[in-house]
């Protein structure tokens, strides 16, 4: 299992991204968050996520972002978040910490 804690930005709807995978192929997703719009995303969010389908196609597409058409801004990272934690519990990628920071 793992977990991924997303801090927005202004909105301040925190968010706890937590996938679990057993076959390393597809995915459970669940996420805490006050946001209505997050909450509606994970609702439409077919399950179980078929990891390869989520994170192998182009910005943008795949079940995940389909699901985001329920979001109401464009920046949200909550998507972003919920890909990145499925690469890391399906072996796709590492699990490594990403940040945005102004300078």
């Amino acid at each position: 299992m793992k977990k991924l804690k997303v801090c927005p930005g202004v909105c301040g709807l925190e968010a706890l991204v937590t996938v679990e995978s057993e076959d390393g192929m597809e995915a459970t997703v669940q996420v805490e968050s006050q946001c209505p719009a997050v909450q509606k995303m994970i609702a439409a969010l077919e399950q179980p996520v078929d990891a390869y389908e989520a994170c192998f196609v182009k910005p943008g597409e795949g079940p995940v972002y389909e699901a985001a058409e329920n979001l109401q801004h464009g920046a949200c990272p909550v998507p972003s978040a919920v890909l990145k934690c499925i690469e890391a519990e399906c072996n796709l990628a590492l699990p490594r910490d990403v940040s945005m920071t102004f300078v």
